[in-house]
């Protein structure tokens, strides 16, 4: 049976998923082997879904969602848990001679024999998401592989805990890696560790929102807690003060890096790991959520060969991401980039890192004054603290250095207060300010379950006092790519504000905030609440996300 074939890339146009252009883009710039669909979802063109979607209408291959979906747990035999991760394919059911088979690409025709030749039967093939397909392999092969083993051993007796925790095949070892494992695979930021009096509990922070993954025996925390420990380089004998450490490892030939936090409470210590996914795409200011204008402001700022450039906001509001992305498109071979950092997150290819280390007075301040002996351009200190690393990142700025960094607070405006606060005379500070961005992050609506509706008369009271119209919004019903929750992924809101001579003026002058706040209006500054609420105009998030992080005035 030959039908002549649309190829995917027309079809994806058609349905209006890409335009022509992307098309184009993704083509040119793609590895040589790469399949489009790859290219296009790497890139964020599309979803897994919208992919599987397509791929069943092209080939009349049906699509299936793992999610409840009812397996027969015995045929997991018949493929390995090794082949199943490494081609993406999980079996499904079994009818006669026939082996239904979840697949990523249904079309690797050697997969197909090799399952064939392996199994001795018919293979079937269904379209499955790439996702899906993860996490259903983790979520049965092998269920809580280690456990029962575990329970055994550390009820029986207490004999070999040390050995335990550093041999590669012991049940805590395998265990550890299966949490790390399903948190990357669930795309988690952070994974809390939580003693509690009767229990373990394991959660995840997906989108910025905390979840139990799962509850352990009590008995289990401390091997738990000494595996992890081990693993991050940290006194396994020390549980009275919070340790720091690091783990990097590589899960699937993918690099993870893992900051590590212990903190010591009344039921034990609490461990929190932030995951550093150093595949991730963070270095590309295009694809952070800056608008048209605020980019075009930011980029103008960071291009200035001096002054101090400000990004501001709560802990895990994507800050670094920023300055991570902004040094990387300053860095060239022309110029010297020093960073100071605590700790440093990702590790940058042709930037000199330097770690603050307090035991030995490695300070934000002590490294910064070195560091302007060592003929930089380009200066990021990761966070101003104290009165002594504001001055000093101010007179760096003023004697011909670009200075970024980080401070906690509210919104860009109330930034200056606090400097001044700080201790930073406001001549000094009027003179090297060049911009202050203030930068939040919002979970995005999920784009396969995705719906247009009438918005509340609240919406449409909210927009109003912004000077906005709206009439619809965009809200996920939930569906088993988001988890049922109507989100997946995040973006940042801006507020950009650049200071020009009338700012630098009423700073100068220690004249009212309310007088800078006038000038920022005027400036045509687009403040954290409207950019929150252009993109529920363009159907990025809801309402509710936006009011979530940004004060309505």
């Amino acid at each position: 049976m030959k039908q002549s074939r649309k190829r995917l890339g027309d079809l994806l146009i058609e349905e209006r998923l890409i335009t022509p252009d992307q098309l184009q883009t993704v083509l040119a710039e793609k590895a040589p082997n790469q399949k489009i669909g790859d290219a296009l979802l790497q890139r964020g063109y599309i979803t897994d879904q919208q992919l599987a979607e397509v791929l069943e209408y092209q080939l009349g291959i049906p699509h299936v969602n793992l999610i409840q979906y009812p397996f027969d747990t015995n045929l997991f035999s018949l493929i390995s848990k090794e082949t199943a991760k490494r081609n993406l394919i999980i079996p499904l059911k079994k009818e006669g001679n026939k082996l239904y088979v979840a697949m990523v690409d249904p079309m690797d025709f050697i997969v197909i024999d090799d399952l064939r030749l392996s199994t001795g039967f018919q293979i079937e093939t269904v379209i499955a998401t790439k996702d899906d397909v993860l996490r259903a392999i983790n979520k049965y092969y092998n269920v809580d592989e280690g456990l029962e083993e575990l329970f055994d051993e550390l009820t029986s007796s207490e004999r070999g805990r040390d050995d335990d925790v550093t041999d590669l095949d012991s049940p805590i070892v395998r265990l550890v890696n299966q949490i790390l494992n399903n948190a990357v695979i669930q795309k988690a930021s952070d994974i809390h560790i939580d003693p509690q009096e009767t229990k373990v509990v394991i959660r995840y922070r997906v989108d910025g929102v905390l979840r139990i993954e799962r509850v352990l025996p009590r008995h289990m925390q401390s091997v738990l807690t000494a595996r992890i420990k081990i693993m991050s380089n940290l006194d396994i004998t020390e549980h009275r003060i919070p340790q720091d450490g690091r783990i990097k490892i590589n899960l699937d030939f993918h690099p993870i890096d893992l900051r590590v936090s212990t903190l010591p409470t009344v039921y034990g210590e609490k461990i929190v790991m932030r995951i550093l996914d150093m595949g991730a795409t963070l270095n590309d200011l295009n694809k952070i959520g800056f608008n048209a204008l605020n980019l075009k402001r930011f980029s103008e700022m960071i291009e200035q060969p001096t002054g101090i450039v400000l990004i501001t906001g709560p802990t895990g509001s994507g800050k670094s991401s920023t300055l991570y992305a902004a040094l990387n498109k300053l860095n060239s071979e022309q110029v010297n980039i020093i960073t100071i950092e605590d700790p440093v997150e990702y590790q940058l290819e042709g930037i000199n890192q330097i770690q603050v280390n307090t035991n030995v007075g490695m300070t934000f301040a002590a490294g910064l004054r070195s560091i302007l002996r060592q003929d930089p351009n380009i200066i990021m200190v990761g966070e101003i603290r104290d009165k002594d690393t504001a001055e000093i990142a101010v007179r760096a700025s003023l004697t011909g250095h670009l200075v970024l960094s980080t401070l906690h607070t509210n919104d860009s405006l109330g930034t200056v207060t606090r400097l001044i606060d700080m201790g930073v005379e406001p001549f000094l500070l009027a003179s090297s300010l060049s911009g202050i961005v203030a930068q939040r992050l919002v979970r995005k609506v999920c784009r396969d379950c995705a719906e247009v509706q009438a918005a509340t008369k609240r919406e449409i009271d909210i927009f109003a006092r912004r000077g906005m119209k709206i009439d619809k919004i965009t809200r996920g019903k939930g569906c088993p790519s988001c988890n049922m929750t109507g989100y997946k992924g995040r973006i940042a809101l801006h507020e950009v504000l650049v200071l020009n001579d009338d700012m630098r003026r009423v700073i100068m002058n220690d004249d009212s905030f309310g007088k800078l706040k006038e000038h920022a209006i005027k400036n045509k500054t687009i403040f954290l609440i409207d950019d929150g609420l252009l993109k529920v105009k363009q159907g990025l998030t809801t309402t509710e996300e936006v009011l979530r992080v940004a004060i309505l005035e």
